[in-house]
């Protein structure tokens, strides 16, 4: 496997400086977009994937082990304050549960019938995606996972960083993106993990533009929970609208915190009652919900 075999460039690492080291480490690194750019074209053909199938009330579900799995919890997470997602629309499924977040939990990867058991328990079907993200790209949890995924209709996309790799053989898309030996060999946390969260931020970015949850490139559906995002929530408003920030702290308030309400009020003059309703009518997309303004 490429993510086992020794870097002849870091044969002696063990022998140099600390900067040296940094220095080897940020080379390496560089590499990774270079990797992830060659893959682009089946990262959007997984992106246009998840938009149909969230637009039908589908779910994407991110599927992994060990460190690929810890970074598809943490992009499924960031979804619900980002762009105001339903905790159950994006999620991340790690081996082992939850505890395996912060603690190794001996064997749960090698659990194949426990991956597939998982799928079946969340009622994985034909409007839902499984991305099984999987390093060796052949993590049994993670291929018992897309199979029972693939068994109930689901669109399935695979992110491996070998090629061949059983995961991407039976995935509807598959994602080979090849990083090379690790500088630390075997250690897939580093050029292959930043490789993930690179080709992960793309999935669920991408496909919340394309969903009408960016405006510009603003997050018009953030969640306001604390006091840095209301702060953010009234400078959208403002920037947007062309409102002072007292004002568009006034219209979030009288929108119940909704960017998107707020910023259609101010435009165009109408109640957050009838903003919403021109929102929903618009798909939740603001660019349509303005048309007649823009």
């Amino acid at each position: 496997m490429l993510t086992e075999e020794r870097s002849p460039r870091t044969a002696n690492i063990d022998r140099l400086s600390t900067l040296a080291i940094l220095e080897v480490m940020n080379d390496e690194d560089a590499s990774v977009p270079g990797a992830v750019r060659r893959v682009l074209p089946a990262i959007a053909q997984a992106v246009d994937t998840i938009v149909e199938h969230l637009r039908q009330g589908g779910r994407l579900l991110y599927v992994g082990a060990g460190t690929s799995g810890r970074l598809g919890v943490l992009d499924a997470v960031e979804c619900v304050p980002t762009f105001n997602t339903d905790p159950e629309t994006v999620q991340g499924i790690i081996a082992g549960g939850p505890l395996a977040l912060t603690h190794a939990v001996e064997g749960a990867e090698d659990d194949r019938a426990a991956g597939y058991a998982e799928m079946v328990a969340r009622n994985v079907n034909e409007r839902d995606v499984v991305v099984g993200i999987a390093a060796s790209g052949r993590t049994p949890y993670v291929i018992g996972a897309l199979e029972a995924a693939n068994a109930a209709g689901a669109a399935t996309v695979a992110i491996s960083c070998n090629e061949p790799a059983p995961l991407l053989d039976i995935a509807g898309i598959p994602i080979a993106v090849l990083v090379g030996p690790e500088i630390i060999t075997g250690s897939t946390r580093l050029k292959s993990g930043t490789a993930q969260k690179l080709i992960l931020n793309m999935l669920s970015t991408a496909t919340m533009i394309r969903l009408g949850k960016v405006y510009q490139n603003l997050m018009v559906d953030m969640r306001a929970t604390n006091q840095k995002l209301m702060q953010r929530a009234q400078r959208i408003v403002a920037e947007i609208s062309g409102v002072s920030s007292e004002e568009a702290s006034r219209l979030l308030e009288q929108s119940g915190y909704e960017v998107k309400t707020a910023i259609v009020v101010a435009l165009l003059g109408v109640s957050p009652e009838a903003a919403r309703v021109r929102i929903a009518a618009a798909g939740g997309v603001l660019r349509e919900a303005l048309k007649d303004q823009e």
